[in-house]
Order: structure tokens, then sequence, then C-alpha cells
């Protein structure tokens, strides 16, 4: 079977081709494998999580809180 597809967005065009070079696969290979992907049809089902259960439970931790403002004090003697 063959396909025409007109006015793929720039991003999509994009991301193929980002993942054909990635994979080292053809444009066609790296665009038959999203659209399978995306319609639910490449081997084991893609796992999606959206942290939903983990969301709103972050609890304040002072020793954590002074570590990353360490982190961002900008020491000038480097920075001659």
């Amino acid at each position: 079977m063959q396909y025409t597809i007109r006015r793929i967005p720039r991003p999509v065009d994009s991301a193929v081709r980002e993942r054909a070079e990635r994979t080292g696969k053809s444009l066609n290979e790296a665009a038959l494998e999203a659209l399978a992907e995306g319609l639910g049809l490449a081997g084991a089902p893609v796992r999606r999580r959206d942290l939903g259960d983990i969301a709103g439970t972050w609890k304040a931790d002072r020793g954590l809180e002074a570590a990353l403002a360490d982190q961002d004090r900008i020491d000038d003697e480097l920075w001659k």
C-alpha cells in the first residue's frame, strides 16, 4: 500500500526526521513506526504515566532547600 500525505506540520516533520536520524532508519521507516505507535499497533503498548499519584505531595525540607540555594550561589572568583 502506498500513500501520499500532504501539508505535514513542521513540528511533525522535524520529529520524524530526528527520529530517523537518531535510530538510523529511513524517513519512511521512521514515519511508519510513528504511525503504528500512534495508532496503538506497534508491539507492546507504550505505558504512559501522568505522575498524578505524586502531584502535590512535596514536603518542605530545610536541608534540601539550603543545599539547592548553595548551588545557586555564584562564586565571583571563578568568573574572573
